[in-house]
């Protein structure tokens, strides 16, 4: 098994106090449905700063900026897209980056 990195791109956000019990069932449901193969469950992340190969810093986050990541546990890239289909971020306008993390 090989772990990927799943990095949240956008979404919005819950407005009332229903929608956001609403969306944490939501993930809440999506994680326990995959079991052994939540390595890190993550959390979201606030607004990113990139440093440039110049050294200067912004604070305008890219042009994508992160909105939360998640470690899971999948069989191969097939696997993990599989898994992130199911992601609730999607739901919510926004999309998965996921990349294969390389053991060092």
């Amino acid at each position: 098994m090989s772990k990927y990195l799943f990095v949240y791109h956008g979404g919005s956000h819950p407005e009332t106090d229903d929608e956001v019990a609403a969306v944490m069932d939501a993930w809440g449901s999506w994680m326990g449905g995959m079991g052994a193969a939540v390595i890190d469950g993550g959390n979201p992340v606030g607004m990113s700063t990139t440093v440039n190969p110049d050294g200067s810093a912004s604070d305008d986050g890219g042009s994508n900026p992160a909105s939360g990541y998640g470690i899971f546990e999948a069989t191969d890239k097939d696997d993990a897209i599989a898994k992130a289909r199911g992601c609730p971020i999607l739901e919510a306008g926004g999309s998965v980056e996921l990349a294969e993390i390389i053991d060092m």
